[in-house]
């Protein structure tokens, strides 16, 4: 079993972010402004399904988080964490479908991207939609601008997601303020009362949406990934986590409830995304200005977004390549800027392969698509790592009697906790794999889902085994 004690492994990384830094960081990697219409369309019950997410999953994973960023601090975050709590192997299971899982994620966010966008222009912008030269040279020029900058360090990298974080926290501010005009001109256009604000927990469709709004809070633990690059990171950590969660659950419910006041709840289900609503509104106030300034704001964000997960995404590969179950090269830094280039190259190399496919022709774009089924799992067995890793290191500790900070719960609050965060991650994982509606192969897609989640942590499994048999091989002569 890993000790527990906190070591700084990583050397020759640089303290570069401060609480700003990292709180912006937190908005950019978590924020994702597409929630705020997804929730919506659901109507006024999708306010307590926030609600609930945020006292199930979002508090519980902040409280998680800074426990186990003080008791083990340093580059790797859940990684470490996962190490120290159930051992080497789990450790390398935590980092690496955390990591792949994002990697197969990241085209999506950079689609997302190029098509938000193109809302700037208008109608005529809006033609190239489906130009997939358009969309492969937009996401292209993103991804490699990005990882450019986190190649040159993160007092460099930093500005883009700071710029996003803002971005993100003006748009939230934007639709408080359209929802605002709206009410005072026309009136609440989704009356919220006591009868629609209660979900209906008697259908299991419920379930799967309570599970998907909990998880629009993940991200949290990205930050501390960065761990050996956040300045006083025990001071640090805690206030920008404070600071992201109040932003955070203010954008997404408040948001929420503008957009409800602003629009008729049976109108957002047609809309796309938040340029769209704000473009409805501002057609009902009179502001035209307002869908194109909220798609440069959002497009801002997203490149935000994308920039945060490549920075924070690039640590994991480099932190089990310096331990040595990844290939050895991913541990390199470079020799000037400091930063973990291979690594951040690598992922740079493996996400544009991915985009190129997604991209592509009918055949290899379906093989996408199932390797985006595939790694729903992978999303999130990650955070059930997380939420046990919290009690059981605290338990540990408390019974050895070690002089580390404790949460201010006691064992039991702990474990209460870490439990209500492991039980909705649970449940996002069972919805997962109920098949969509009108779905004419169920058990395939059944098949695709946990099957092929397991096929790649098998792959990754095949790395660990290979270091292990090459170790003790080492050791025998």
């Amino acid at each position: 079993m890993a000790d527990i004690a906190a070591v700084e492994i990583r050397p020759g990384l640089r303290r570069i972010l401060g609480t700003w830094d990292l709180a912006l960081f937190n908005i950019a990697a978590i924020v994702a402004l597409r929630w705020l219409s997804v929730a919506a369309q659901i109507g006024p019950s999708s306010l307590v399904l926030w609600l609930l997410g945020l006292i199930g999953f979002f508090l519980p994973l902040a409280l998680a988080v800074l426990e186990l960023s003080s008791r083990v601090p340093g580059e790797g975050g859940l990684y470490l964490w996962s190490k120290a709590a159930f051992g080497d192997l789990h450790g390398f299971v935590t980092g690496w479908t955390y990591w792949i899982s994002n990697i197969t994620y990241l085209p999506s966010m950079l689609l997302f991207s190029a098509g938000i966008f193109l809302h700037i222009g208008g109608a005529h912008w809006l033609s190239h939609t489906d130009d997939s030269h358009y969309n492969l040279i937009y996401a292209m020029l993103v991804l490699w601008s990005a990882t450019w900058l986190s190649v040159l360090g993160l007092e460099r990298a930093k500005w883009l997601q700071n710029i996003g974080g803002v971005a993100t926290w003006a748009t939230g501010a934007l639709i408080l303020v359209a929802g605002a005009v709206a009410l005072y001109r026309f009136g609440p256009a989704t009356r919220i009362t006591a009868a629609n604000v209660m979900p209906d927990f008697r259908q299991l469709a419920t379930f799967s949406t309570f599970a998907t709004i909990a998880l629009a809070f993940q991200g949290l633990e990205l930050g501390p990934v960065l761990g050996g690059e956040i300045r006083d990171p025990d001071r640090q950590i805690p206030r920008a986590t404070l600071i992201a969660c109040i932003a955070i659950a203010a954008i997404y419910i408040a948001g929420t409830a503008s957009l409800l006041i602003a629009l008729p709840a049976s109108t957002i289900d047609v809309i796309g995304g938040i340029p769209q609503a704000l473009s409805a509104i501002a057609d009902r106030i009179g502001l035209p200005i307002f869908g194109p300034l909220t798609a440069m704001l959002v497009t801002l964000g997203s490149i935000g977004t994308i920039g945060a997960w490549l920075t924070g995404m690039a640590r994991l590969p480099f932190v089990v390549g310096v331990d040595r179950y990844l290939p050895v090269v991913l541990a390199r830094l470079h020799p000037r800027h400091g930063t973990p280039y291979m690594a951040l190259l690598i992922q740079g190399v493996l996400t544009s392969l991915m985009l190129l496919a997604a991209l592509s022709g009918s055949t290899i774009h379906e093989a996408y698509i199932i390797l985006i089924d595939m790694t729903v799992i992978m999303s999130l067995l990650p955070l059930t790592y997380i939420f046990l890793a919290f009690p059981v290191l605290r338990h540990r500790s408390a019974r050895r009697s070690e002089g580390v900070r404790l949460a201010p719960l006691n064992a039991t609050g702990c474990w209460i906790v870490g439990l209500s965060g492991f039980a909705v991650t649970l449940l996002a994982i069972v919805t997962s794999m109920i098949p969509p509606a009108g779905d004419p192969h169920p058990g395939l897609f059944l098949l695709k889902v946990v099957g092929g989640s397991l096929l790649l942590i098998g792959i990754g499994l095949m790395f660990y085994r290979h270091r292990d048999r090459r170790h003790a091989a080492v050791e025998s002569t």
